[in-house]
């Protein structure tokens, strides 16, 4: 399933001076949103000063190189790292004035590699989505059983509900997590990195997944991909991040350029249609590539 973004408005995702691809940001179009956001680890600063509104209702990819802050600054959205400076708005509230359960039941976060006790069955997993429902007066429900039910079938787990986690392949217990956060039934779903350890067709069918919840239910989504062909086809927008500030946002059309990967990622590439979705496709030049280009350009023979 490929994206059709020949009636795709202007993303309003703010950028920072020198890459402004779009206009300001309407707020009223964004449940999620960063003003001055500053996020440290100790003394190490790795987000600075940083704006940005998430359209509602839409797919966003955050990418960049490793430790560029992508990680960072999704935990600084999911209320996971306090700020330094600056605030977090869920639905026009600062986010930190807002208690865990409240957010839980509006933004569910998957993290990169997440750990979980020792013999818990992939249904037991999935059930932890419910937690946020969950209090002395309301206790384990027909309705909690249901999403649960339904979380597992969507993710394909079903079979596979009563297997202990840790028995499973990666790409099995990366399904089960994100089972558990289908069920916490949130309509802003917030990933870090989905498909680690998922095989190609599996990293597809995921994305599918995802995409097939945007466009049916209007969730709002925001992950982290490396595969920036993949980021292509399945983001309405891409956020390019160097080095803890905002390089480009956009759509990917508007975003995915040579010069952007030369910058972001130190890398020569070709930016040509996909040829199956039409959106941008990323060709990387190796040193074999560039060498032969410079004997094109020199009409010099290699040795």
């Amino acid at each position: 399933m490929y994206r059709d973004r020949n009636n795709s408005q202007s993303p309003h995702l703010p950028v920072p001076q020198g890459h402004n691809i779009s206009p300001s940001p309407s707020l009223s179009n964004h449940r999620l949103e960063a003003g001055q956001l500053t996020l440290a680890y100790d003394n190490a600063t790795i987000i600075r000063n940083l704006n940005l509104g998430i359209p509602a209702g839409k797919t966003t990819v955050l990418v960049g190189a490793n430790g560029c802050g992508k990680s960072t600054l999704l935990r600084g959205l999911a209320k996971l790292l306090k700020p330094q400076s600056g605030i977090v708005y869920l639905d026009g509230k600062d986010i930190s004035q807002l208690k865990a359960k409240t957010v839980a039941k509006k933004l569910g976060m998957l993290p990169q590699s997440p750990t979980a006790p020792e013999g818990l069955t992939v249904r037991d997993l999935v059930a932890m989505g419910r937690y946020p429902y969950q209090s002395w007066l309301q206790q384990w429900s027909t309705d909690d059983e249901k999403k649960v039910a339904e979380a597992l079938e969507i993710a394909t787990m079903t079979e596979l509900a009563d297997r202990a986690l840790d028995s499973l392949s990666g790409g099995q217990r990366q399904r089960a997590w994100i089972a558990m956060v289908l069920a916490q039934d949130t309509d802003i779903l917030l990933l870090d990195e989905p498909t680690t350890f998922l095989d190609l067709s599996h990293q597809v069918e995921l994305l599918d997944l995802l995409d097939e919840l945007q466009e049916t239910q209007g969730k709002t989504i925001v992950m982290i991909l490396h595969d920036l062909n993949l980021s292509c086809r399945y983001a309405d927008y891409l956020v390019a991040i160097q080095q803890g500030k905002i390089y480009a946002t956009g759509t990917p059309e508007q975003v995915m350029t040579e010069s952007m990967v030369r910058e972001v990622f130190n890398l020569e590439c070709r930016i040509v249609p996909d040829p199956l979705a039409g959106t941008p496709m990323c060709i990387p030049m190796g040193r074999r590539e560039r060498r032969c280009r410079e004997v094109e350009k020199t009409g010099r023979r290699r040795d």
